[in-house]
């Protein structure tokens, strides 16, 4: 799904907007011979997975992109992970205990554990990996989430010793997430090519990647978790177009269809050979507004937009339906605060703001061209405010274009998007209320809140204070807030054990297989 992780980073660089962008790049998809055919133990040769989007890269230290952690969880490990009910869990890491109020962590790492190239995983890959990520030179978009680290150190093979200048509350669910993968020490001392070459400890190894097509990956045979991959190899195949991916799912062409949406979605519900998956996303779908462009620096101006969208219609007609928010958090997040009372749908008023605005220039939503369900909303969007008076086009953009101008620039005056969320509330939130951010909104009171929080190990204070950075942010709107979709995902009805991280929105394999 087309999204973004976060926020931009003082270098220009993107933090995941769902949060983590995975847009959909038009191009035709190379079908498998056949589908998967399972084996006596319910394990199965192979799996055709469609994808709506191309990952821009396959390392992970150098995007924000979800596609790139979709597709590279399978690759990669990292120290934890989240588990299926959302606590954190033993990854590479069996243990971890923290000292020092919080400065010193030190972890235990898993012994008899290599990489695909053959090479054993110790501690040192630990050091260079984060030392990679923390590394000015590299540029990792992921950078600023590092920053806190003042050294890591490995006093044995197995142990890992991280010292931070200030407690930081994010720590664990940052190294559990994708962007923390670990990588081979020697490979990044050799300057190896990770982002079309990615080498892991992963439950499969990379095979192939034929870029805007396919990603081809094998099973490790040599995985640390007993008996798992079930499955023998993973073909991942690029597929833009809903109405492809859905034929494509019911012809046995596909086994997994990432992202299904209305009209697709009725239809599939009704094939004897297609089951779907239901899920809750950690998506907050906004119209992003540049809040230092005249009028958009107006609050009334802002709001009158705000008033002016049917956030519901579009979370029906864009997105497949929904809940709709008023602030930057996904509903079924635990520090989720209800504020959607705070405006109502008001076209009249948001009319008679409109006709007392003076506008140098017409506003234009920029949107990216390969992702339908953003279309669709831009398209009500522009409907909408031309119906209330605004001056408004439609622009429709490359993906490598929006992420350059739009993201990292800022040269933009409406844009539509889709924030994932993370696995710390730290991760949608970082940096907003400054000017580092692609809306460019200020607001110090915002950002102080989110500072403290970051610092703060109670999480009845972190609540406290991302209820009042949230409010501030549902009052000032740098965004109009429209909601949270619902995830379908269309799977071959003798599939078993697909699991599919809600916050991360990343896709777990390992248990994946055919019945018998």
């Amino acid at each position: 799904m087309a999204n973004v992780i976060g926020r931009r980073t003082g270098t220009g660089g993107m933090v995941i907007l769902l949060g983590v962008l995975v847009l959909l790049v038009s191009t035709a998809p190379v079908w498998a011979t056949g589908t998967a055919e399972s084996g006596g133990d319910g394990s199965s040769s192979s799996l055709v997975f469609g994808l709506s989007g191309s990952p821009d890269t396959l390392d992970p230290h150098a995007t924000t992109g979800t596609l790139t952690f979709q597709t590279m969880r399978s690759v990669y490990d990292t120290l934890l992970e989240p588990g299926e009910d959302g606590q954190l869990v033993p990854a590479l890491a069996t243990s971890w205990e923290s000292r020092d109020g919080g400065l010193v962590w030190e972890f235990t790492l898993r012994q008899g554990v290599t990489f695909h190239d053959g090479s054993s995983f110790d501690a040192a890959d630990v050091v260079a990996s984060l030392n990679r990520l923390r590394d000015e030179s590299f540029g990792s978009p992921s950078a600023f989430e590092y920053e806190v680290i003042e050294s890591v150190e490995a006093p044995a093979p197995d142990r890992v010793v991280i010292r931070l200048s200030e407690p930081h509350a994010p720590l664990l669910a940052t190294l559990a997430s994708g962007w923390s993968a670990i990588l081979p020490s020697e490979l990044i001392q050799a300057g190896h090519d990770f982002g079309s070459r990615p080498v892991g400890t992963g439950p499969f190894r990379f095979v192939e990647w034929v870029r805007d097509n396919r990603i081809v990956l094998e099973r490790n045979e040599d995985y640390w978790m007993d008996g798992r991959p079930y499955l023998d190899r993973v073909e991942f195949l690029t597929i833009t177009e809903q109405s492809v991916m859905a034929q494509a799912l019911m012809a046995g062409q596909i086994d997994v269809a990432d992202l299904v949406v209305e009209p697709e979605l009725s239809m599939l519900k009704e094939a004897p050979n297609v089951q779907i998956y239901e899920g809750t996303s950690a998506l907050v779908m906004v119209l992003a507004m540049n809040t230092q462009r005249p009028p958009l620096d107006q609050l009334r101006v802002r709001r009158a937009i705000n008033a002016a969208i049917d956030k519901q219609t579009v979370m029906d007609t864009a997105y497949a339906g929904g809940e709709v928010v008023g602030t930057f958090m996904d509903v079924g997040n635990p520090y989720y605060v209800d504020f959607t009372d705070m405006y109502q749908y008001d076209p009249e008023a948001a009319a008679a703001v409109a006709a007392d605005t003076e506008f140098d220039h017409e506003l234009v939503i920029s949107v990216p061209q390969n992702y339908e369900p953003h279309v669709r909303a831009a398209e009500l969007y522009h409907e909408m405010l031309r119906q209330a008076g605004f001056p408004v086009r439609l622009q429709l953009v490359e993906w490598s274009t929006w992420l350059s101008d739009v993201y990292r620039d800022s040269q933009f005056d409406l844009t539509v998007i889709g924030h994932t969320g993370k696995l710390d509330p730290d991760g949608r939130l970082a940096r907003y209320g400054t000017a580092d951010t692609y809306v460019q909104w200020e607001d110090p009171p915002t950002a102080e809140a989110i500072r403290e929080a970051r610092r703060e190990s109670d999480p009845d204070r972190r609540a406290e204070l991302y209820t009042t950075a949230l409010e501030r942010m549902a009052r000032q709107l740098p965004f109009v807030f429209v909601g949270t979709p619902y995830r379908y995902v269309g799977l071959d009805a003798d599939l078993r054990g697909f699991v599919m991280d809600s916050q991360l929105d990343t896709f777990d394999l390992r248990n994946l297989r055919f019945a018998e």
